[in-house]
């Protein structure tokens, strides 16, 4: 039996293919049903804000990218090759033409302090408030 089956996968483990973890499905089902102008996912690692994918440009997405870079203080960055092809924002970009954002929050080995709690908090509070109006 998988590792992954008996407890917590290790870091990085997006499963065995598309869909195949609880937790994604969860999350695509859930778009599925709303009708969604943006979505922001959240990791932690880097303060850089990842807002497209491949050559997708939906409209806005970079004008709106710059606003979450200006409220945050994060960098907003070209999505690296190795980190494409496996998240939700990337996904949605490509099958809505809407944009999508991965917010790199924080600084440093996962799992981060729950001393950079509120640090987090007030580099991200501006964006989760213009993501909620645009």
């Amino acid at each position: 039996m998988h590792k992954a089956l008996l407890g917590p996968s290790p870091r990085d483990f997006v499963g065995y293919g598309p869909l195949t973890e609880p937790e994604a499905l969860a999350i695509y089902n859930f778009t599925l049903l709303h009708d969604f102008r943006l979505v922001i996912a959240y990791h932690t690692q880097g303060q850089e804000i990842y807002w497209q994918f491949q050559d997708f440009n939906p409209p806005n997405s970079q004008a709106i990218g710059e606003q979450f870079a200006e409220a945050s203080g994060y960098v907003l960055a070209k999505t690296p090759y190795n980190s494409s092809f496996a998240g939700y924002k990337d996904w949605f970009i490509q099958t809505y033409n809407r944009p999508g954002y991965t917010i790199e929050a924080g600084i440093g080995q996962n799992p981060l302090p729950i001393s950079q709690f509120d640090e987090i908090y007030r580099d991200n509070l501006g964006i989760l408030v213009l993501g909620a109006v645009l």
